[in-house]
């Protein structure tokens, strides 16, 4: 009962408020299409719709990345994880930020020199072109699409408890605005656009986790220790709180789901093609360096604060309210920001709960506009022109292309987004990591530093990866046999982990070396040789 009470007490606050609320999206919305048609008539040709003319500094590149990695995820679903689950959530945090170790050693620097637009770019420049640019192209929209899934089903969550919208029918509208207004902003604004987008996103999430994260510690005396005790006591579940295990220590499948998590969060970073992209929108290799190095300190910061937003969210919300509001924890945040703000009666309070929601509003579209185009960019410079076209397509019906794609990726996005609306995005988000790093990774790396890697390896590396992957997702909880799951009224799972890391990440580097060991065909040392002083170097690179 008392979830139900606080819920009509939140729809009454946000109704009294709700011309405030409208305002604020509105505001949003309307500054970020004025952005999208500017950049848009800056953007005259592919350079500029894939890699922004290339004209973004190191400081200006590691916003824009930390705007696109800072994502409903990270600030709805780690909130929620946490106020849920206490310190097995904050394992999210860790992971996404120790994340950012890989991309900076492995992939950031020799990527920008390597490659054009793609990640197809770097596997085509040693391997047979048609084959690989298809699996690459393939594996970047299946991530893609998997990622968005998180931000379409944080959207619908968000904005339907803003605006009072409890049928299904409104909360599958919401998530089709979504999708409309991110098809607009890729079409329209491109590279230039979404970066512009994604980094005054940034700013505006920062500077919405960091005042409800001094709100919080005002409360209890800036004591982390006190609201720390709070959060366990009041959760019900005393110092277990506090301790490992309370989602993934009850067995020995849970603990397994944990490893997998973990290999999922840390080595998906480096495959994700919306982040491997951005590295294509500055000058130089140093450039690139900054942009890692900027980024993992903003990130670095953001991750600090979730342990306020979900402990605090945790020791002021009672854990049957947050439940009550969204079965998976995705509406902590908001929740928090009305009860730090002054409740949800108050005049304070119904500011900070739209300010807050226009926040996380704002990093839903920038990020979905920021995986369209990558998914985009992909099926029309690596499928349409060097696979469909054979590269024969001018630059007009390569542009002509990616933003037909936008459009039907774009409505794949809402159709899938729809289904998953009550499913944890930070869960969800975790499986995009786990395809990334089964197929992406695996090739990437080996492309870059395994001299005898060849089109089989890279082609069994990108296939294996992916559908050993999205297959596990398929037959686990996530999409079936339990009440959280996508289709809650069936039940074909046979996989007991909610991430399937563990076993198709390794399966991923097996298949590559598998099919290169396999393979008649011999590697180009030439080619090697020239992909290694340019990924090392910068020589040559666009």
């Amino acid at each position: 009962m008392s979830g139900t009470r606080h819920l009509t007490t939140l729809a009454a606050g946000a109704s009294e408020h709700r011309p405030l609320i409208i305002t604020l999206f509105g505001l949003f919305v309307v500054a970020t299409l004025i952005i999208t048609v500017w950049a848009g008539r800056q953007t005259k040709g592919a350079a500029d719709f894939y890699a922004g003319g290339r004209q973004f500094t190191g400081f200006q590149n590691g916003l824009a990345i930390s705007g696109d990695y800072m994502s409903a995820a990270s600030f709805l679903g780690i909130a929620g994880a946490i106020a849920l689950f206490g310190y097995d959530g904050f394992l999210y945090s860790i992971g996404f930020l120790v994340a950012w170790l890989v991309a900076l050693l492995l992939v950031a620097e020799p990527l920008r020199n390597s490659g054009r637009y793609t990640m197809g770019d770097v596997l085509a420049y040693r391997m047979r072109q048609r084959p690989v640019r298809t699996a690459a192209g393939t594996s970047t929209i299946v991530v893609s699409i998997f990622y968005l899934l998180a931000q379409m089903a944080g959207a619908g969550v968000l904005v339907s408890l803003l605006l009072g919208i409890t049928s299904d029918g409104g909360k599958v509208a919401v998530v089709a605005l979504v999708g409309v207004l991110m098809i607009v902003y890729v079409t329209i604004g491109g590279m230039k656009g979404t970066t512009w987008v994604q980094m005054i996103k940034a700013v505006l999430l920062i500077a919405g986790a960091l005042l409800i994260t001094l709100l919080v510690l005002v409360k209890f005396n800036f004591n982390i220790s006190d609201l720390l005790g709070k959060a366990a006591e009041n959760s019900g579940q005393g110092a277990k709180f506090l301790e490992p295990g309370l989602k993934y220590g009850k067995d020995p499948t849970t603990k397994l789901d944990f490893i997998s998590l973990g290999l999922a969060l840390v080595l998906g970073t480096a495959g994700l093609p919306h982040i491997l992209i951005r590295f294509y929108t500055v000058p130089t290799a140093q450039a690139a360096r900054k942009s890692v190095l900027w980024a993992t300190g903003i990130i670095g910061g953001f991750y600090l604060m979730t342990i306020a937003l979900g402990f605090g969210a945790a020791a002021l919300l009672k854990r049957a309210d947050i439940i009550a509001s969204n079965k998976a924890g995705n509406t902590a945040a908001p929740l928090l920001a009305q009860a730090v703000g002054g409740g949800p009666d108050s005049t304070g309070g119904a500011i900070l709960l739209a300010v807050i929601s226009a926040v996380a509003f704002a990093t839903i579209l920038a990020v979905v506009a920021g995986l369209t185009l990558a998914s985009s960019s992909s099926f029309a410079h690596d499928l349409y022109v060097n696979v469909i076209r054979k590269g024969k397509a001018t630059e007009k019906e390569e542009m002509r292309a990616a933003r037909w794609s936008t459009v039907v990726i774009g409505a794949v996005a809402i159709g899938l987004g729809a289904l998953a609306r009550d499913l944890n995005v930070a869960g969800l988000v975790a499986l995009a990591f786990a395809v990334a790093a089964s197929a992406n990774l695996p090739t990437i790396l080996y492309s870059l530093f395994w001299k005898r890697f060849t089109t089989r390896g890279a082609l069994w590396s990108i296939y294996g990866g992916l559908v050993s992957a999205v297959g596990l997702v398929l037959f686990s909880p996530v999409v079936s046999g339990k009440p959280t799951s996508m289709f809650k009224d069936a039940d074909f799972f046979w996989f007991p982990l909610e991430n399937p890391g563990i076993i198709s990440i390794p399966l991923g580097f097996l298949l590559g070396w598998l099919g290169t060991v396999l393979s008649k065909e011999e590697a180009d040392p030439r080619k090697f040789a020239e992909l290694e002083v340019r990924s090392l170097t910068g020589t040559g690179a666009h």
